[in-house]
């Protein structure tokens, strides 16, 4: 049985339905973190060919579309029904899903592999999250993952501070605190510093919009992003020599389903 989303969850939902169509044309980092993780499940020895596996917040289906390509049943699972009809549109699974990872519609142990990339922080609590991911998955089978840590987008909150005394960045959990999440059950985690430039505001704010996470920023006061208000904001970014920076502290995550 499918539950209905909660409101804040409608949210999130509504922002990756907007920004669907035009998204894998701008996920940079995010198809980047991907092909890491699958690289995560290769060094794992895991092959994919016969498996059913579960895509948890497949977004667009770009790497639902390459796991099926490896011979894998897929099944493909958002929040987001915009973001699941594109990935119908490319045919990149066997089912299509809308649902939320917090209360999976699924028998305990039906899948062998979990893959889930840059979904998890999405959630209201990730311990409830990966319980229920450690739930459906098969004894013998692994769940991988990538989520956000303490001190992402940290050049962008320090900018708004600066400016008007407000993060407007939602706080991320520490590696500390999804460590210690991730300790009921066998598991290896890795802290990663990403980074990326930008020649102006403009295009950095565009590239947070064009991926569904203007919601990540939810919380801004003050109103509409006028012009005056924009030229103000980028006064108050630190500049790097690659121009403007942002960081992203990348999870990466391996569970082992005894």
């Amino acid at each position: 049985m499918v539950l209905p989303l909660s409101d804040e969850k409608q949210k999130i939902a509504s922002a990756f339905g907007k920004a669907a169509k035009r998204y894998d044309s701008i996920a940079y980092y995010q198809q980047n973190s991907g092909h890491q993780l699958l690289d995560l499940l290769a060094s794992a020895q895991v092959n994919l060919a016969a498996k059913k596996v579960i895509d948890v917040g497949c977004g667009t289906g770009f790497f639902s579309q390459i796991i099926k390509a490896q011979g894998a049943e897929v099944t493909a699972l958002d929040l987001s029904s915009g973001m699941l009809d594109v990935a119908r549109q490319k045919n990149a699974a066997k089912q299509y899903i809308c649902a939320d990872m917090e209360a999976l519609p699924f028998a305990d142990q039906t899948f062998n592999v979990v893959f889930s990339n840059l979904a998890i922080q999405w959630c209201s609590d990730l311990s409830l999250a990966l319980t229920e991911l450690h739930r459906v998955t098969k004894s013998g089978g692994v769940i991988v993952f990538t989520t956000l840590a303490e001190g992402s987008l940290s050049e962008l909150s320090q900018a708004w501070a600066r400016l008007d005394g407000y993060s407007h960045v939602n706080a991320f959990l520490s590696f500390e605190q999804i460590t210690a999440s991730c300790q009921p059950w066998q598991h290896q985690l890795l802290l990663q510093t990403d980074k990326l430039h930008f020649p102006d505001l403009a295009r950095l704010l565009n590239s947070l919009k064009g991926i569904g996470a203007t919601h990540l920023t939810a919380g801004r006061r003050g109103g509409l992003m006028t012009r005056q208000r924009l030229h103000r904001l980028e006064s108050a970014y630190p500049m790097s020599e690659k121009g403007l920076e942002l960081t992203y502290q990348t999870v990466f995550g391996i569970i082992y389903r005894d």
